[in-house]
């Protein structure tokens, strides 16, 4: 028998294949897997995120068969997208799919009662507590999601604009942004129109490092970030959360920003989310 882990997030996909023992056979890394992408899209990442990692593991087609899957899908509250993604055609002897903050909070507690805030494209603060499920935000870009990549992706656009028109002065974050489009007000609206959080998110990088080199703007954007997170943080806690952890891309990065008080608190992660998701496949037999 082997279990699969798979992390589907909204920048990328990621596998990881192990034995019966726990040791790493094979991984596979794809696009991203966010529910809003559509079912078709969302499964070929998945497919060949795990692809990758049965090729290199040299698994045999009866071996696959005997493989138990543990999948954190990014989006999985849209209404019907967890009913459109069971029906797949998955190859496995279990396929057990949940919300990828799930998985990344199982892997951050090791399956105990824990709390987490991602920070990564979008943002959620999730926990378990005594067989309890507890959630704040979270609910999308962009009405919600604050503190994400997207939400500073989309601040920086909206403080450039403003540089660009006269309504606040320029830094070298947003002139470099309007840079970027050619210092164009009309191609930033145009691109706007079909720009994905994703995209918004690629901005984020650059936007904290213009705040570490002591850019205004730079700075504004990412304390409000860390405010936003800040406040996750301590609503988990106001439930009486033991352990609250941050993950996700952006965790490093945003937390040094938060209140010293808050970052005393918080406690590291005993594993990621591709544990978590190993925990469901080995743990879990519904979705209960």
């Amino acid at each position: 028998m082997y279990f699969l882990g798979i992390d589907a997030g909204g920048t990328k996909t990621k596998a990881r294949l192990t034995d019966r023992t726990g040791a790493t056979i094979g991984e596979g890394v794809s696009g991203p897997g966010n529910i809003r992408m559509g079912t078709p899209k969302v499964f070929a990442s998945i497919s060949d995120a795990y692809a990758q990692a049965i090729e290199s593991a040299g698994l045999s087609s009866d071996q696959v068969a005997t493989i138990r899957a543990g999948l954190g899908v990014a989006g999985l509250g849209r209404p019907g997208g967890l009913e459109k993604l069971e029906a797949q055609p998955f190859p496995f002897q279990n396929t057990i799919i949940v919300n990828d903050a799930r998985i990344a909070n199982i892997g951050a507690h090791a399956g105990g009662d824990g709390g987490i805030v991602i920070i990564g494209t979008g943002s959620i603060g999730i926990a378990r507590v005594k067989e309890k499920d507890i959630r704040v935000g979270g609910y999308g870009f962009p009405i919600s999601d604050e503190g994400s990549g997207a939400y500073i992706g989309l601040q920086a656009i909206r403080i450039t604009l403003r540089a660009s028109d006269g309504r606040l002065e320029h830094s070298d974050l947003t002139r470099s942004v309007f840079e970027k489009f050619d210092r164009d007000t009309q191609a930033i609206v145009n691109w706007m129109d079909s720009a994905t959080a994703t995209e918004y998110a690629t901005m984020a990088p650059e936007v904290v490092n213009a705040a570490e080199a002591g850019d205004y703007h730079g700075r504004l954007i990412t304390s409000h970030a860390a405010w936003h997170i800040e406040i996750m943080v301590r609503a988990l806690f106001g439930f009486d959360v033991p352990r609250v952890t941050l993950v996700g891309g952006l965790a490093q990065r945003v937390e040094p920003w938060m209140s010293p008080d808050i970052r005393l608190k918080l406690s590291p992660a005993k594993g990621d989310a591709l544990d978590g998701a190993l925990w469901v496949a080995r743990n879990v037999t519904s979705h209960g």
